[in-house]
């Protein structure tokens, strides 16, 4: 048997176009923090857990991501501003350059793949220029064992060069940086941008066409949790809507934390093999999982530490996108392996700036499509230059930049799934109560915590049934009572105390919604535009 901690004489780039590299292969995460440090790309906090910056990028770069438009790709993506087509020839021009830019360095290579359930198993290369980013990729990819390496045949490639800058004029990306999708050679390439992200949003991209097109599977921007009873949940969101800490439940096992799959045997499964967490204003007392999970093995990005290594997650000095990926053991409580049955609940999350949303609310099917399709968040004051009141967001599917597919494809197999399922949905604002952002306040987690848990229980339901209350303008079924929750939060309008305004601003919101599904309109049948709210004049 191969010792793999040694490997690195037993597998050679050389098909990739890579030569003359001094290949690490399968480093463990030991290692790779080790090298990091050694190289100087990186410091060990306080907690064991390695701190590094991603440089120029703290975060995605949405416009500076590409499909390669090719036969297989032609005629089933949604081209447009999110999915943006890349010419072949100029795919496999850029490609030979990052692979001579590779060749003769230090390169890190890691086999792993994506997908919990092992009929949807992607097995993946994954060759990147820096130990870190190799790192990120243990964490976050599920790990073979090592038995399973010996034959390990990889279906998808990532190249990931950090430092290698790419020439618009002559490369035909937008500027240095891109991540590019080539779906007929199956690789991610990455260049010119150390954030960590493009690397696992590369796979879920992938898999959001590879799994409805040929696997008849719905992919899901969600994070999943299941109960005592083997229940599901499964929880939509945006950046920040409180997605990946309010999956993480004492009282219940988490699949996995923003990526899965739903398949047609009826299963939920977690595409990856780590978490991936902001840290902003962390603290061990709201979100005690996430923050024991920074431990040896995690990797910190773009926060700021005194000398003695401890982390101020309140200092946004480098990005407000301050994040920690680890491996998804370093969470105690985890469904082993990350796969759940049918859902029994499906929780849409918002961080409604307005404060116009209520709490929690009940939705029918229709409004169910119509808020999926939509994506809603909001923008808050002061993130960007000129921005004095908070501002909608929308991302079809709650995962627009990652879905190669026309939203309505994605919609139309959730319908039927939650259709077939019997599965109750809720919208969760975990956004603004009592006025909107700058007047009224955040709204509590434990508060919404209580709400989530009662909907699950089935206590929210049995104390509400056919009594919730009708919002006159989304129209959605709000609770009048619930545990565990004072009956003052429940209602948006009377926490603001003044109802001209309360109902402008919710009128402005739904104008906005409105507008924002124009685009969809001609797709949507009329259960789903029996879903959009309805405006008061």
């Amino acid at each position: 048997m191969i010792d793999h901690t040694q490997a690195s004489n037993t597998i050679s780039l050389e098909k990739y176009g890579i030569k003359n590299a001094k290949v690490q292969y399968q480093l463990s995460s030991e290692q790779l923090h080790k090298l990091t440090i050694e190289k100087g790309q990186g410091v060990e906090a306080s907690s064991g857990a390695l701190a590094v910056n991603t440089g120029e990028f703290t975060g995605r770069s949405p416009k500076d991501r590409f499909i390669v438009k090719d036969a297989i790709t032609e005629d089933r993506v949604w081209w447009g501003n999110i999915n943006i087509p890349f010419e072949s020839d100029a795919f496999e021009k850029l490609y030979n350059k990052v692979t001579d830019y590779l060749s003769g360095k230090e390169v890190f290579v890691r086999d792993s793949y994506a997908c919990a359930d092992e009929k949807y198993r992607l097995n993946i290369r994954v060759i990147t220029e820096f130990p870190w980013s190799n790192m990120f990729a243990q964490n976050m990819f599920l790990r073979p064992e090592p038995s399973e390496l010996e034959n390990f045949k990889p279906e998808w490639t990532i190249v990931n060069a950090p430092g290698f800058m790419s020439v618009p004029a002559e490369d035909g990306t937008r500027q240095h940086n891109f991540a590019i999708l080539d779906f007929t050679r199956k690789i991610a390439l990455i260049g010119g941008t150390g954030y960590t992200g493009e690397i696992k949003k590369g796979i879920f991209s992938a898999l959001n066409f590879i799994l409805p097109v040929f696997k008849n599977t719905l992919p899901m921007h969600c994070s999943a949790n299941v109960g005592k009873d083997g229940d599901t949940a499964i929880f939509f969101g945006l950046s920040g809507t409180g997605k990946t800490t309010l999956s993480a439940d004492p009282n219940r096992r988490l699949i996995g934390d923003d990526e899965h799959g739903w398949t047609k045997e009826n299963t939920v499964f977690n595409f990856e093999g780590g978490c991936y967490a902001k840290v902003i204003n962390l603290s061990a007392e709201n979100e005690p999982d996430i923050f024991n999970a920074i431990k040896p093995g995690a990797i910190l990005e773009n926060v700021i530490m005194d000398k003695d290594g401890h982390v101020d997650f309140e200092d946004i000095s480098i990005t407000q996108n301050t994040r920690v990926s680890y491996p998804i053991d370093h969470i105690d409580n985890i469904q082993v392996p990350s796969i759940g049955e049918n859902p029994k609940n499906i929780f849409f999350l918002t961080a409604d700036a307005f404060g116009v949303l209520p709490p929690i609310s009940k939705l029918t099917p229709g409004q169910a499509a119509y808020h999926f399709i939509s994506g809603y968040t909001a923008k808050v004051a002061g993130t960007e230059a000129g921005i004095d009141e908070p501002l909608p967001s929308f991302s079809a599917c709650f995962g627009a930049p990652f879905m190669p597919l026309h939203p309505t494809k994605y919609a139309e197999m959730l319908s039927a799934k939650m259709q077939e399922a019997g599965v109750n949905v809720w919208l969760v604002n975990t956004g603004w109560t009592g006025g909107p952002y700058g007047v009224g306040s955040r709204m509590k987690l434990k508060y919404t915590r209580a709400m989530i848990t009662a909907a699950m229980d089935g206590s929210l339901e049995a104390a509400n049934k056919n009594n919730y209350h009708e919002h006159s303008v989304f129209g959605v079924q709000q609770p009048k009572v619930c545990p565990n929750v004072p009956t003052e939060v429940l209602s948006p309008r009377k926490s603001w105390n003044n109802d001209e305004g309360y109902y402008k601003t919710a009128n402005k919101l739904a104008d906005s919604f409105k507008e924002n599904f124009k685009k969809f309109e001609e797709f949507a049948n009329a259960e789903i535009m029996a879903g959009a709210p309805k405006v008061r004049s």
